[in-house]
């Protein structure tokens, strides 16, 4: 990882068995569909096949597999980058005395799990899952694009604060997640997950696979909204 580009790599996120098996299931489904983006369906700014696996009952278990291994990752991303969590909200920890203090970087580092989790539970919640595939040769997301965009009255796609894509295979050529300002590029490998930030600091795009289709999930860690993180007024 390096020093100060907010970009968290984390091998080994997930089994390799588990990644193949989800390959398996997202071949077998009936719900895959031409990707989209925010526009709309252009195959021509990404073309893909997803699948969308958050909300049906069969893909429960999926969901679940997938979210506990970015939660886990995002705990380490939070260490490496304290102000992720810090600077967005005042939250405040209760120390050995009892008594709230004020989250600082410091605090947050020294925090286990066990203390950090629930933290992170109140100021975040996680996306929606796509599988995607990228058909070899062909397919990609070959536009310069970040995460946040005004699309709906709920705002829910200007809550989104970091983003994921977690590989569930390899074996092809390119393929790369490419970072424009970072001028960084990140290979898949299978079970790998990606961390970033969602904004325009870290536009990004899908490189083509070569030899080879590739396969992601991918989502967004999310803010709590309003009512959630401050109450209905």
């Amino acid at each position: 990882m390096a020093a100060d580009d907010f970009i968290g790599v984390y091998p080994q996120a997930l089994p390799a068995a588990t990644c193949q098996a989800l390959v398996e299931r997202f071949g077998a489904s009936c719900g895959r569909r031409p990707g989209r983006v925010g526009g709309g369906l252009l195959p021509e700014l990404k073309d893909s096949e997803d699948l969308a696996i958050s909300g049906p009952a069969e893909w429960r278990d999926a969901e679940a597999l997938l979210n506990q291994a970015v939660f886990a990752g995002l705990l380490e991303y939070l260490r490496r980058y304290p102000h992720a969590l810090v600077a967005p909200l005042m939250l405040h920890v209760h120390g050995p005395d009892g008594v709230p203090r004020r989250l600082t970087p410091e605090r947050l580092q020294a925090m286990d799990d066990a203390a950090l989790a629930p933290l992170v539970e109140t100021a975040f919640r996680p996306g929606p899952i796509n599988l995607q595939r990228y058909a070899a040769d062909r397919g990609g997301y070959p536009y310069w694009h970040c995460e946040l965009y005004p699309r709906d009255r709920s705002a829910e796609t200007l809550h989104r604060h970091l983003l994921w894509t977690l590989y569930l295979n390899d074996g092809f050529e390119g393929g790369e997640t490419e970072f424009l300002y970072q001028q960084r590029r990140i290979t898949p490998r299978t079970g790998t997950l990606l961390l970033a930030p969602a904004a325009f600091t870290h536009t990004h795009r899908g490189n083509r696979p070569r030899g080879g289709d590739k396969f992601i999930a991918t989502s967004w860690v999310l803010f709590q909204r309003a009512e959630q993180l401050f109450g209905a007024h």
